[in-house]
This record gives C-alpha cells, sequence and structure tokens, in this order.
C-alpha cells in the first residue's frame, strides 16, 4: 500500500488525514449538485445520506491515490 507518514516540520501526519479532507470536499461537491438536481426535500435523513456520502467519497479518494501511486 502507499500509507506513507507526510512530514510537515518535524510533525509526521496520517495520509488518511489528507484522504479525509479530500474527500470531506468532494462530499460537499456532490451534496450541492444533488440539492441543485433534486431539490432539498428529495434527500431524507440528511444526516445519514452525508455521513455515507462522505465514507464513500473519502474511500474513493483513498483508493484513486493507492492505484496511482503504483502506476509511477
Amino acid at each position: 500500500m502507499g500509507l506513507r507518514e507526510i512530514a510537515i516540520g518535524g510533525l509526521y501526519l496520517s495520509p488518511l488525514l489528507l484522504y479525509a479532507l479530500l474527500g470531506l470536499v468532494a462530499a460537499l461537491l456532490v451534496r450541492a449538485l444533488l440539492h441543485r438536481l433534486l431539490g432539498p426535500t428529495r434527500l431524507w435523513f440528511e444526516a445519514w445520506f452525508d455521513s455515507a456520502l462522505f465514507v464513500l467519497c473519502t474511500a474513493a479518494v483513498a483508493l484513486l491515490s493507492s492505484s496511482s501511486a503504483g502506476v509511477a
């Protein structure tokens, strides 16, 4: 796997932190797009939907970054 710590000024950070931040941005973009297309009343249980969308986007970012790391 391509999980290596990120060193910033002697502080080691998990790459999952970066994946989670990118997943959050992607989830917010997808949620805004769905609200624009479907309207705000079409999504039931919005908190559950937002949580699941965040997990899916974070997993997709992690998968894409790990598969692209092996190509180079």
